[in-house]
């Protein structure tokens, strides 16, 4: 496994130089994400928070989701922007990632099998991707969507 700094290490770097910040609603990742992020060292230069919202509670209660966001299918481009674009308005960061999927070791109760997680990033643009690991390996995949998370950050940042 990649190391925390070594994963965010790039991204941290790119946003520091550009004086941007970040925010993160993750799921899948655990938490992942948020930490390498912070794993950086300078990370309070663009690390605005960061939240795992894993269940209908923690949407509601970190996002303020109502009834109807709350409902939306998760582990879709749609889903994730919208994460990314909550989180990053709430915490007024110029950047924001959103991930959702299922780790494993089985699908989730949306019919996406295991190693399945949309990724959006959302700033002055917004990139989405779907990212399907072929495995069922829940930890390996928690590192994978934290890794494909974070060169889909770098690379959307490096663009813009």
């Amino acid at each position: 496994m990649t190391s925390l700094l070594k994963m965010a290490e790039p991204v941290g770097q790119l946003l520091k130089d550009r004086g941007q910040t970040v925010a993160v609603s993750e799921s899948a990742a655990g938490g992942l994400v948020c930490a390498a992020l912070l794993s950086v060292p300078g990370a309070s230069a663009y690390f605005l928070g960061g939240a795992s919202v894993y269940t209908q509670t923690a949407r509601r209660a970190l996002l303020r989701f109502d009834d109807t966001k709350a409902q939306m299918r998760g582990s879709t481009e749609e889903y994730a922007t919208l994460t990314a674009t909550t989180i990053r308005d709430l915490l007024g960061a110029d950047w924001a990632l959103g991930e959702s999927g299922a780790a494993g070791p089985s699908g989730n109760r949306y019919g996406d099998p295991s190693g399945h997680v949309a990724l959006a990033v959302v700033g002055p643009v917004t990139v989405t991707r779907i990212v399907q690991t072929g495995s069922d390996d829940r930890e390996a995949n928690m590192w994978s969507f934290a890794a494909a998370a974070l060169d889909l950050l770098y690379e959307t940042v490096a663009a813009n």
